[in-house]
């Protein structure tokens, strides 16, 4: 990107604004799904700031222009939004002014601030309007400003989608759509409207490519007792696709019609949504004389909560992944001593040992390999500006993943390169702790991640130590890597840890300008024991099979527990891969996970 472009495009945006008399603009992060990733359609908030992180807000007055981001991409956002015109704002830090304060501040009564409530979350812009009203400042939500500014717009994807058979759903689509209907007598709710691209993929049992990382379609759905609707571009469908829908009672309409569809519901019919999951241009479409039943996606936590023959796939994709890694780490350990290997190969050569395994896709996300300094840079990705020569010294982190027909892996391993510091050796065994005291907890049905989340951070708030980003996230099964309801973090989240749920178990340190440390597994919660007194108890299991780098343990600072955890992990590891390896990576795999 030219130096000026971001100043100019600022510029077309105010132009526009000016126009449509508007005094401030708000341009969220996701698309007209709420999604995490967006097709590049909808990166609107990337195009305008020059910021390339997957989280953040821009705001455009007519005299200032701000980004609010998380401490995930601090260090990335000031370095890339230098010289645009547009500020920071470090959400969470003191000081830093809330977003819908800072826009009363700068524009005032009388004032209108503008969205695009095709990409706004319904929830959001009911709180932003409320705000902004009592204030005397009106919201207007008819607005694409980047239909008429930006020349170069992608289109909306017309990529095709398949088809994933029950073998690895371990259910059909009929019995999902039963299970939904279920849900929705009990909530008293007539139909649901489904937006969100990996719920959808998921209750259709489709797949598609139209987000990168992300095997997801754009669609939106409706499904009820009387009829269920998939909302699709028709040219996405084979004839074998559109004939499995029509052979199993699903209604085929255009993607654009669901507006349509939604503005002549029944009168006095009930409707559930998920504020916080369905744009608010859609739900102003709903009629005013239906009931909106708002609440937590019930099909989110079905999702959530893997079967049988999605927790075995799980497994499947963990034996090559964890073949794959340890081609790899045989291969990074010869080449960093010639000198030659920068950061931006690490991507490349992961990609390319993954996708010798059966069934593999894709990457589940932009590999992050941050070396030396830059591994205290969160969600770093490597560029050839960037990019760092690895040497035979200090610690490289690495956090990839992938994306199997059968199973989503993501993986965080940090490595040393060579000799390493007493701090780093410290830091990297309380990250370590702090994994394993999460890896081995014991929990009563109906703990909640933020309950847990103190297990993973207490050694390193002994040692007046920190990071910034949650402990763990939910994972879909071959779909976002990212997946609620449920997670492992400081905030309040109300979804319980639930058996079959897959999470990952991710401690870190970042220490600016030195380096960054994380280990990360995926645990999946399962059940423990259960007493009349005392009732149900849960457990997790650790599914990831790859060494954790020995070397830079200060072995002085572990309990007999931590190592005897250490030990049966790493036969686990080996146990389980040493069959598909070779005499020369058995040999390596066994130096890797013998007991310390």
């Amino acid at each position: 990107m030219k130096t000026n472009e971001i100043p100019e495009r600022l510029a077309a945006l105010r132009h526009f604004m000016e126009a449509k008399k508007l005094d401030a603009f708000i341009i969220p992060t996701t698309d007209a799904h709420l999604s995490e990733y967006p097709p590049k359609h909808w990166e609107s908030r990337k195009w305008i700031s020059g910021f390339t992180g997957s989280a953040g807000t821009a705001v455009v007055t007519k005299e200032k222009a701000g980004v609010w981001t998380d401490s995930r991409y601090f260090l990335q956002a000031a370095d890339e939004l230098k010289d645009t015109g547009f500020e920071l704002f470090k959400m969470g830090q003191p000081g830093t002014p809330d977003m819908t304060d800072w826009i009363i501040e700068q524009t005032g009564q009388g004032a209108t601030v503008g969205i695009d409530g095709m990409v706004y979350a319904a929830s959001d812009a009911i709180a932003l309007k409320n705000r902004l009203n009592a204030k005397g400042i009106s919201l207007d939500s008819s607005f694409d400003p980047f239909t008429e500014i930006r020349a170069d717009r992608p289109e909306i994807p017309k990529n095709r989608i398949f088809i994933l058979p029950d073998d690895i759903t371990g259910e059909s689509v009929t019995s999902k759509i039963g299970r939904i209907n279920a849900r929705l007598k009990k909530l008293d709710a007539d139909g649901l409207i489904i937006a969100t691209l990996d719920t959808i993929a998921w209750t259709f049992n489709l797949r598609g490519n139209d987000v990168e990382y992300n095997p997801v379609a754009v669609a939106y759905a409706y499904v009820s007792e009387n009829e269920t609707v998939l909302f699709i571009d028709q040219v996405k469908l084979t004839g074998e696709v559109a004939g499995f829908y029509k052979e199993r009672g699903i209604k085929i309409d255009d993607y654009h019609k669901i507006f349509e569809y939604v503005s002549r519901l029944p009168e006095n019919s009930s409707v559930c949504v998920t504020g916080n999951k369905i744009n608010y241009n859609l739900l102003l479409t709903i009629p005013a004389s239906c009931k909106i039943v708002d609440v937590p996606s019930p099909v989110d936590l079905m999702k959530s909560v893997k079967n049988e023959t999605e927790l075995k796939g799980f497994r499947n994709a963990m034996v090559k992944d964890g073949v794959a890694l340890v081609k790899f780490y045989m291969w990074l350990e010869k080449a960093v001593p010639t000198g030659e290997v920068a950061e931006t190969d690490i991507e490349k050569k992961l990609r390319e040992y993954r996708s010798r395994q059966d069934l593999f896709v894709g990457e589940s996300f932009g590999t992050i390999a941050g070396y030396g300094t830059n591994g205290a840079i969160i969600h770093y990705h490597a560029s050839p500006e960037t990019c760092l020569k690895l040497q035979p010294e200090g610690l490289l982190l690495i956090d990839s993943g992938a994306q199997y027909k059968d199973g989503t892996t993501d993986i965080t391993r940090t490595i040393a390169l060579g000799e390493v510091s007493k701090q780093m050796k410290e830091d990297y065994t309380n990250v370590l702790k702090g994994h394993i005291a999460l890896a081995t907890a014991i929990f009563p049905e109906g703990t909640r991640g933020s309950q847990l989340d103190i297990l993973a951070r207490k050694t390193l708030w002994n040692n007046g130590l920190t990071y910034w980003h949650g402990t763990g996230h939910g994972i879909g099964h071959f779909l976002n890597v990212h997946e609620g309801p449920q997670n492992i973090r400081l905030e309040e989240n109300p979804t319980p840890l639930q058996p079959g749920m897959v999470t990952s178990n991710e401690p870190g340190v970042y220490r600016a300008n030195q380096y960054g440390i994380r280990i990360e597994n995926m645990i999946v919660t399962r059940e423990y024991n259960k007493t009349e007194e005392f009732g149900t108890f849960y457990n997790f299991e650790t599914i990831t099979l790859c060494p954790i780098d020995t070397r830079p343990i200060a072995v002085e600072l572990l309990t007999a527990e931590e190592i005897k955890w250490i030990n049966n992990y790493h036969k686990m590891v080996y146990d389980k891969l040493n069959n598909h390896l070779d005499k020369d990576e058995k040999i390596w795999l066994k130096d890797k996970t013998k007991p310390i």
